[in-house]
């Protein structure tokens, strides 16, 4: 199978150096309206009393939907090159209710079975 994709002009990006401080994230908080998505990302860490938004995003219905058609491509590539992520480890107790969500306890991809 040929996976080819038609090259157009490439993008190129530059990283302003102001926003090149990295984060973890292990919790977020998805919210969405008609016209947006908005995305938090936190750490709860052990010992901590609160979790800390690090970064905060907001983009449109089509470019939400194309970023987890992305990160399902990504994943799906990452679990073909070394193994299914397992979802079942001890991340500790889950959030109630709301739309915030444990990173470690979510996901599309499940812990499907090994190939």
């Amino acid at each position: 199978m040929d996976n080819k994709q038609p090259q157009g002009p490439q993008l190129q990006l530059e990283i302003n150096p102001q926003l090149t401080k990295v984060s973890y994230s292990n919790l977020a908080i998805i919210s969405h309206s008609r016209s947006e998505f908005v995305i938090d990302l936190a750490s709860n860490l052990p010992g901590m009393p609160k979790a800390l938004v690090e970064s905060r995003t907001i983009m449109t219905p089509e470019h939400a939907k194309r970023l987890m058609n992305a990160l399902f491509d990504n994943v799906s590539k990452y679990e073909a090159q070394f193994g299914v992520i397992d979802l079942s480890g001890g991340q500790g107790p889950k959030p109630q209710g709301g739309a915030t969500f444990d990173l470690g306890s979510f996901g599309p991809f499940g812990g499907g079975s090994k190939s």
